[in-house]
């Protein structure tokens, strides 16, 4: 595989995000031996720089992964985050916590969890509105100065939030959705604004609203940028046809997985998959490939507890779009519905 660099260190193009062996989807299917075993796999394919965090699965996941690195922990690039607070992991609720005394705390159990001495890139997953970010940023600054962390990271901020973190210290990563049909971190948004309340899964987790180019941010401030959910949470792949997802699949819930919203979006797949016919690849590939023509400081992260599926979505490293591709691409219409 292809590499990019990650703060001087190469990584794969192709990251490996871990949250779905843990929740969120067809929980049903969950099977932390063959997740263990698909972690490993991908390390032996080059695929380096995973991501993990505490609310998935209420530690689980970290705990998961951990094992997962037992014997080859040097082998990876390793990501997890503080910020937000499972309330209850039946229901998944959860809850932004920005305080300092929480950073430091939930740092400790990750390390804990993750069974390694320092975490190579810690996110605050959400910036918590009713705490300063500069003092939760210099908290996490102080985890960096004692060993414990190695770089700091965002996720699902604007660009004034992460010049604001960067004046304090350097910011080393921003992670936020982008995929071909969720473009809000290019400075392109196109659907309808998610809520920002706190109290639910999606409420929490819901982003920064107008955030402004992140992406070029990223690239003018030596960062790199990290697009979760490449795949649109598997719907680019072409394979979610309808929306019929077990009881808990956060899909379900998903403004643009129900019945005609998806319809409407299925314009965007039928792009993709007349791109990937001409190069003998797949759409997940297509739409791996096409969060990698941002720029070269992006590294996208798609998740999966599937081999097949990992080997595909590694594959998109190695897949060079034209720029007849990339404008066909671009041309998609604007998602139906809202992202949380």
């Amino acid at each position: 595989m292809r590499n990019r660099d990650f703060a001087g260190t190469p990584v794969g193009a192709v990251g490996l995000g871990c949250m779905g062996m843990s929740w969120a989807y067809t929980e049903s299917e969950r099977d932390d031996d063959a997740s263990v075993a698909l972690i490993r796999e991908a390390l032996d394919m080059g695929v380096t720089f995973l991501d993990t965090a505490q609310p998935y699965g209420d530690g689980h996941n970290e705990t998961l992964v951990g094992r997962a690195l037992a014997g080859r922990r040097d082998e990876a690039v390793l990501a997890t985050k503080t910020g937000l607070v499972v309330e209850s992991l039946a229901t998944r609720k959860i809850v932004r916590n920005g305080r300092p005394e929480h950073v430091k705390a939930s740092a400790e159990d990750s390390l804990r969890r993750l069974d390694t001495d320092v975490i190579d890139l810690y996110y605050l997953h959400r910036v918590d509105p009713d705490v300063p970010l500069a003092d939760t940023w210099g908290a996490m600054a102080e985890l960096v100065a004692e060993g414990k962390v190695r770089r700091l990271g965002l996720s699902e901020v604007s660009v004034a939030q992460a010049a604001e973190a960067h004046a304090i210290h350097p910011v080393a990563a921003v992670q936020s959705e982008l995929s071909l049909w969720t473009r809000d971190a290019l400075g392109q948004p196109g659907t309808q604004a998610a809520g920002d309340g706190v109290g639910t899964v999606s409420g929490a987790v819901s982003g920064a609203g107008d955030a402004g180019d992140v992406v070029g941010w990223c690239a003018a401030n030596g960062a790199a940028f990290v697009p979760f959910s490449p795949l649109g949470r598997g719907f680019l792949t072409g394979t979610v046809t309808a929306a019929d997802f077990e009881d808990g699949d956060f899909r379900g819930a998903n403004p643009r997985f129900q019945e005609e919203a998806l319809k409407a979006n299925l314009r965007i797949v039928d792009v993709v998959k007349a791109v990937a016919e001409r190069h003998g690849a797949t759409p997940a590939q297509v739409a791996i490939a096409w969060t990698l023509a941002q720029g070269e400081h992006v590294i996208p992260i798609p998740g999966t507890k599937k081999q097949r599926y990992l080997r595909d979505n590694a594959g998109a490293a190695d897949l060079d779009l034209t720029e007849t591709d990339l404008a066909e691409l671009d041309a998609v219409p604007a998602a139906v519905g809202g992202r949380y």
